[in-house]
């Protein structure tokens, strides 16, 4: 039943703040989205080099997702095959999509080519952290909790996963926002009830 799941922690990255449960983790004001990211990267201590080559839109989930899953002890509590991600947004990989149109009319980088798919950024976060359960990315006009919550909670209901990292990524040059969910069965220090209510109250904030 969904009222045994839990939301155990969140993570919002918006007008260049990064929130962890609430709390201001890291910001900087001012600062265009490659430098705010570079620099939130840097501050938070993240150790995956490959994070230089990639696309916006999987940058920001991946901070994203170290925020989130920070003293989660993850990795100790599931199988890699347990845990899920599940992803949304507006813009789809349009934002590296307009940078890989603009490099093709001289020479197109293969390196950049990789991110002209949404669902990359899922990769990414499952690479760095080991995980190799289900996944999916789907494309919205706007937030939808009502979705994200039927969906999550049939994975975690019917046994497919024991914790899902889900929510919202999106990115268009200036322009982004992430908002992401760790939900588990058991309840934490931090957890709030899973609900489509506290999805939305979570996303809401962030505006």
């Amino acid at each position: 039943m969904t009222d045994t799941l839990h939301i155990t922690s969140h993570c919002i990255i918006s007008n260049n703040v990064v929130y962890g449960n609430g709390k201001t983790v890291f910001e900087n004001k001012g600062a265009d989205v490659g430098a705010f990211v570079l620099s939130a990267y840097q501050f938070l201590e993240v150790k995956y080099p490959k994070f230089y080559k990639m696309d916006n839109l999987s940058k920001l989930g991946l901070l994203a997702s170290e925020v989130l899953l920070k003293d989660s002890g993850i990795s100790e509590k599931y199988k890699e095959q347990e845990v899920g991600i599940v992803l949304t947004n507006s813009n789809s990989s349009l934002d590296a999509d307009i940078k890989y149109y603009d490099q093709a009319k001289t020479i197109a980088s293969p390196a950049l080519f990789v991110y002209t798919l949404p669902n990359i950024v899922i990769g990414e976060i499952s690479i760095k952290n080991k995980f190799k359960g289900e996944n999916a990315f789907f494309v919205f006009e706007q937030f939808d909790a009502t979705f994200m919550h039927q969906y999550v909670a049939y994975l975690l209901n019917n046994n497919i996963l024991q914790a899902c990292i889900c929510g919202w990524v999106d990115v268009l040059k200036e322009d982004y926002q992430v908002v992401l969910y760790l939900v588990e069965g058991a309840a934490g220090q931090t957890s709030v009830p899973f609900t489509v209510q506290n999805l939305n109250d979570i996303y809401l904030s962030a505006k």
